[in-house]
């Protein structure tokens, strides 16, 4: 398959060969920082891109460079052709790996195996039952462990995405990292982000510097090692001495990581976002229905591509909430 990698450069020289696609806006869990309380308007399921469509989609982006898509949701095991969309999607030279909560990947590791999918992350906000279970709206705390459990013992790639919140979960650093003493996966701090129906407040931030001061004064006599950031990161990676685990965080609030930005979303309905932060959208869908060439919007949208957190270049302008009229977490895609 011919690549042409400078269609999907932006004006200011990044390449994004990293596509997300949410295969759906439903979810079997209600995480208050990414479901709005009162639930969101589905878009109707005619508007919604079908397997085929996904296929087609994401194989044009690969024709422009993309060399890594990654499935997302709300849940997107929730999907009843997720095994046909992956199976397609495994047939065009690219890196797949997903974003799940864990509740039903008991039921895809073959197929997992048979797509050649090796990098799971995972969604996971404590490790407490009782806090799970106020967090996500649902008694699933039991499956998710052992699911987890059942995909480090399958030899997958795992990651956890821990949304950090103080007062919540911000006593739980110390049990998280912990729990890479023994198993070879990565944890991932996440800061509290602003998106619709959140509730974002800053006081609940818990930001880069706070984690690692509280890990740096824990593990003072272990020894805390950096580890080298990869290309295009997003995590600034970290381990405990002699841990088979290492843990991550991911400060898009305090510390962006814009400058080597790889990455563009496609939501579930077929819209082209290009920033996880931007409030403007490119339509895709319905260009492609009609049999139109979607690369000149593709193109048109990562011009459109700011620098730093769809312009929001001052922490200041990002707190302010003013400037968030964005859609909600589930909606556009983890």
């Amino acid at each position: 398959m011919k690549k042409v990698s400078a269609t999907l450069t932006d004006s200011f020289g990044r390449e994004h060969n990293y596509l997300r696609i949410s295969l759906t806006e439903k979810c079997n869990l209600r995480c208050t920082y990414c479901m709005p309380e009162n639930g969101v308007l589905l878009s109707p399921q005619s508007q919604l891109m079908t397997a085929n469509e996904v296929f087609h989609i994401a194989a044009l982006f690969v024709q422009n460079g993309v060399d890594k898509i990654r499935l997302t949701g709300g849940e997107p095991l929730l999907r009843k052709d997720f095994s046909e969309i992956l199976t397609s999607l495994s047939t065009l030279p690219v890196k797949l790996s997903i974003t799940t909560n864990a509740i039903l990947v008991d039921r895809y590791i073959e197929t997992f195996k048979s797509c050649g999918l090796k990098d799971i992350n995972v969604s996971l906000d404590t490790l407490n039952t009782t806090k799970f279970d106020a967090i996500t709206k649902r008694d699933q705390f039991s499956k998710a462990m052992s699911n987890i459990e059942l995909l480090i013992q399958e030899g997958f790639m795992v990651k956890l995405n821990v949304v950090l919140m103080k007062g919540f979960n911000d006593d739980e650093i110390i049990d998280f990292i912990n729990y890479t003493r023994d198993k070879p996966i990565n944890v991932r701090f996440i800061e509290f982000m602003p998106f619709d129906g959140n509730n974002w407040d800053k006081s609940k931030l818990v930001t880069f510097d706070e984690v690692l001061t509280a890990v740096n004064l824990h593990y003072a006599e272990v020894g805390v090692e950096s580890i080298p950031n990869e290309k295009n990161f997003t995590a600034r990676n970290y381990k405990i001495k002699n841990y088979k685990g290492s843990f991550g965080i991911i400060s898009t609030v305090t510390n962006p990581f814009c400058d080597a930005c790889n990455r563009i979303r496609l939501t579930a309905n077929g819209k082209l976002k290009n920033c996880l932060f931007s409030t403007g959208e490119t339509p895709l869908l319905e260009t492609f229905r009609d049999g139109k060439s979607i690369e000149g919007l593709i193109q048109h949208a990562l011009h459109q591509k700011k620098a730093v957190r769809a312009g929001m270049t001052e922490l200041e302008d990002f707190e302010n909430l003013e400037n968030h009229h964005n859609r909600s977490m589930i909606t556009i895609g983890g």
